[in-house]
């Protein structure tokens, strides 16, 4: 009765089963690592802005890579800005999602090292190949605060390190980069400023830290499709043995009916 298991069409949905079975059980734990990595990630957010701010010199320093337990600390410098080196980061959006520009100001601390400051976000001018208007930050000395980042690379953060861009425009914040360009010691990292607040440039808003998404759900559909594509076979193969044993049945039926020959 169970010959048929071995017909072409049903060894494919056996081994299409076989397959499915590990390949979704892989998804599951897939979506489930990044509901841990997710949940670390906030861990980390929340215990990095509880922390007291400390000066940006005690975290980072030049040709650092900044470590990834100091991401999003509060940190304190003090110096000047120097709007005459002052870039934009290209394709940046809003909380609005309008596309437009980060302002990367350099900072200038006492001893004259240079700390990156994203000041925040402004709209593109009309001509995407035009600096945009950009309101000046504060002259002459001052203490400002901010969170501290890690220098932006392409395999971070998918986003292109496009060359031949108009002047003063650049697609990545980088402190090795704009080390070079600006020919001085850049502290490791860059920091999104928080104080003096601004309305424009509009300031860059704290990372979300309190929502999980929807990780642990997928993880648990991925698994319940997993169990149910032995029941489903299952449930086949005995839909199959039973439609053929009905067959069977009414095929001796009919032979049973007809009539025996004089």
């Amino acid at each position: 009765m169970y010959r048929f298991l071995l017909t072409r069409q049903w060894v494919f949905v056996t081994l299409l089963a076989l397959v499915l079975i590990p390949v979704m059980i892989e998804l599951g734990f897939w979506q489930l690592h990044r509901h841990q990595a997710r949940v670390a990630q906030n861990a980390l957010i929340a215990k990095s802005l509880d922390a007291k701010p400390v000066p940006v010199e005690e975290l980072t320093a030049p040709g650092e890579t900044l470590p990834r337990s100091d991401y999003w600390r509060t940190v304190t410098a003090t110096g000047r800005f120097d709007t005459e080196h002052e870039v934009v980061v290209r394709r940046r959006t809003n909380a609005d999602d309008r596309v437009g520009f980060h302002v990367l100001t350099p900072f200038v601390l006492r001893d004259g090292k240079v700390l990156l400051v994203n000041r925040g976000w402004v709209p593109a001018a009309a001509d995407q190949k035009a600096f945009p208007k950009v309101p000046p930050p504060p002259s002459g000395e001052r203490t400002v605060k901010g969170r501290l980042m890690a220098s932006q690379t392409t395999d971070a953060s998918g986003i292109k390190d496009l060359k031949g861009l108009p002047d003063r425009q650049v697609m990545l914040i980088s402190s090795e980069q704009q080390a070079q360009l600006l020919n001085k010691e850049v502290l490791g990292g860059y920091i999104e400023l928080t104080d003096p607040a601004t309305e424009s440039p509009e300031q860059i808003a704290a990372p979300d830290h309190d929502s999980i998404g929807n990780h642990f759900a997928y993880a648990v559909q991925w698994w319940l499709f997993t169990a149910a594509v032995p029941v489903g076979w299952v449930f086949l193969v005995r839909r199959e043995v039973r439609e053929r044993r009905e067959a069977q049945q009414a095929s001796d039926a009919d032979e049973a009916a007809e009539p025996v020959p004089a």
